[in-house]
């Protein structure tokens, strides 16, 4: 009889871990079948957002099913998780933008936000303006950054590229469809099988506006100045079809791959903080969060510093089912979703810091305000060098870098290749004197293209800790300029040009933020930081100059005098 009931029991386990199998394999399945089945209904998924008053589709409430429809696992129907946040920063949400009766234009926003002091509540969150592109009023002085770009300094020559300056040769064998260029609406559904064209066969005009940026790339710059695919692809970042979406590996926050019609790829990162809010005083800069709008802001300012060293980079409001959850094929982002009490669709992801149901990311109801980064070319195509910064922080709580003990630390760093020869020092200069400007603690490393070797740009990724504090300047992020005393001639002449009423920098980037389609960017204060901080700046070099020469600080970088505009990198 013993022996019996033991029998029925393993049986009964084995059952239920049969059943339990089963459940978790047609949980699965389910998101597969049902984009199936709404591509038999001939109904392409959609990247716009629901229409006023439509409810947003969640796992939260049954969807009337109909004969074909297949409704969304009961796993998480059932899986309506509480938000334990007690900080509204930890768990910040996007706004609709659609536009409502009245509401201000961009100028305006940015006028709301100069009348509110530091002393206002920092909880408020005011409305994302409408994105839509529209005349600029009259009276906001939108021809300084023209007449900036205008200067002599801006119109600089660059030296002429021989082969082994530019990053691919036309004729190199890169291969995509020129379909996903020529036609928006083209999908690969159906052409697995169809022959992709290397780049000599199709005329240049033909590219995606990625390509265009890739194939531009050179020794010395990311993009050329008056390069008009940047603007183009800038405007491809917020409009390209998002046809697939992918979780980043490593870092420390979230970050997702997501890839465009057209073949592009971008990475996204989500809004986590509000505009006006600061980085709390006792958060760690290798904690703090990651910030979408300093990505944007920090392209802009790299461009109006003339460095080119940022790739492009575009806020995009980004429809969370639409187009991250329904076209994602990554299990582990897809199970982290679930709708939150106050009926909004949010998701969490897994990363090291603030990927928790406590950190959600969160829409309004499913809109989620993010910034995507056009990628540089393909590893496969292109090796990038990984080099660790000389100045890199300790990165622990006590323990401090040898730069912040040592006041003679430049010395040795002068003595270690590459920085012994070349223009290497001169670029962390650049480097530092921007970093400054934005507040950013976190540069650990810096990448270059292997092609290049040691004679080429540094390229500056990564830089969502800037513009963290507006009512603190961080000197230690100065300590390179400060120790080594050595900065480009032309950096130095547009660092002063930048300083100047007519020229100023706060105006220049307040005019250029204002293009973003998230717009505004920064918060006023930010804005006001810059000019304080660019002051700072040339306080230091001045002290150099008067401490050691200004022939031995300012590195001339001139073939010959500036009235020529040509220059030598």
């Amino acid at each position: 009889m013993k022996m019996i009931l033991v029998r029925k029991f393993r049986v009964l386990i084995l059952m239920v871990f049969l059943v339990a199998c089963t459940m978790h394999i047609m949980i699965d399945l389910l998101p597969k079948l049902e984009k199936r089945a709404a591509r038999t209904e001939g109904k392409p998924g959609c990247s716009c957002s629901h229409p006023p008053g439509e409810e947003a589709q969640g796992w939260g409430k049954q969807r009337t099913k109909g004969g074909s429809e297949p409704g969304w696992p009961n796993k998480h129907t059932l899986r309506i998780l509480q938000d334990f946040s007690s900080d509204p920063s930890s768990n910040l949400t996007s706004h609709s933008r659609e536009k409502l009766p009245g509401t201000p234009g961009k100028a305006d926003a940015f006028k709301r936000l100069e009348q509110k002091g530091p002393g206002r509540d920092r909880g408020h969150k005011p409305l994302i303006q409408d994105g839509s592109p529209s005349a600029p009023p009259a009276g906001t002085g939108l021809a300084k950054l023209a007449a900036l770009f205008e200067q002599p300094l801006y119109n600089l020559a660059a030296p002429e590229l021989a082969e082994e300056d530019v990053l691919f040769n036309v004729n190199s064998d890169i291969r995509f469809n020129p379909k996903a260029a020529e036609n928006q609406d083209w999908q690969n559904e159906g052409n697995e099988d169809e022959e992709f064209l290397p780049t000599a066969e199709t005329s240049v005009d033909s590219y995606p506006n990625w390509l265009k940026f890739h194939i531009g790339i050179n020794r010395y710059e990311l993009y050329s100045r008056h390069n008009p695919a940047i603007e183009a692809l800038l405007q491809d970042l917020v409009s390209q079809k998002i046809t697939s979406v992918a979780m980043k590996s490593g870092g420390t926050q979230l970050k997702l791959i997501m890839t465009f019609q057209n073949y592009g790829q971008a990475l996204f990162k989500p809004m986590k903080q509000t505009r006006e809010q600061e980085t709390p005083p006792d958060f760690f800069y290798f904690s703090d969060y990651e910030r979408h709008n300093a990505e944007i802001a920090a392209f802009h300012l790299d461009r109006i510093l003339d460095f080119r060293r940022v790739p492009p980079v575009a806020g995009r409001l980004v429809n969370m089912t639409r187009e991250i959850r329904d076209v994602t094929r990554d299990k582990k982002l897809w199970r982290t979703f679930f709708i939150s009490p106050a009926n909004n669709i949010c998701f969490y992801g897994e990363c090291s810091y603030y990927c928790s149901t406590e950190h959600a990311l969160c829409g309004k109801p499913d809109q989620i305000e993010g910034s995507l980064a056009a990628f540089l070319p393909d590893l496969s195509l292109a090796k990038r060098k990984t080099w660790r910064n000389p100045w890199r922080r300790s990165y622990h709580k006590r323990k401090k870098a040898e730069w912040e003990v040592d006041p003679d630390y430049c010395e040795e760093v002068k003595q270690t290749p590459p920085y012994d020869s070349g223009t290497r020092i001169l670029d962390i200069m650049d480097m530092t004197i921007f970093d400054f400007l934005m507040g950013n603690m976190d540069r650990h490393h810096y990448e270059t293209f292997e092609k290049f070797g040691n004679e080429t740009f540094i390229i500056h990724l990564d830089n969502g800790r800037g513009f963290g504090k507006y009512s603190h300047d961080e000197l230690s992020i100065l300590v390179p300029l400060n120790q080594c005393c050595r900065i480009r001639k032309s950096t130095y002449l547009r660092l002063q040009l930048l300083a100047k009423e007519e020229y100023k920098l706060s105006h220049l980037m307040e005019e250029s933020l204002l293009k973003d389609k998230v717009a505004p960017i920064l918060y006023q204060l930010h804005l006001e930081a810059m000019d304080r901080r660019l002051r700072i700046v040339l306080k230091a070099v001045s002290d150099c100059i008067e401490k050691e020469g200004y022939v031995n600080v300012v590195e001339n970088d001139f073939d010959t005098d500036v009235i020529t505009i040509t220059t030598k990198r």
